[in-house]
């Protein structure tokens, strides 16, 4: 008997076609995500990386500080 013969009747062929099918909703999924986002998200996303944790002037906001004394 060979191995082929053993995998081919144990009935594995179902998990096979789940996942296939998870595979295309989830690439669906991403593909629809990525065309609902809008341009100026994805370029502040891309540009995070690069980012050195300080904000454009225009997006500084002032933090109100708080004392407790």
């Amino acid at each position: 008997m060979k191995l082929s013969d053993i995998m081919g009747n144990s009935g594995l062929a179902l998990y096979a076609e789940i996942a296939l099918v998870l595979f295309i909703v989830v690439f669906v999924a991403i593909v629809v995500q990525i065309f609902a986002t809008r341009r100026s998200d994805m370029d502040r996303q891309a540009r995070l990386p690069l980012d050195d944790g300080e904000r454009p002037a225009k997006e500084n906001k002032p933090v109100k500080e708080n004392h407790h004394d």
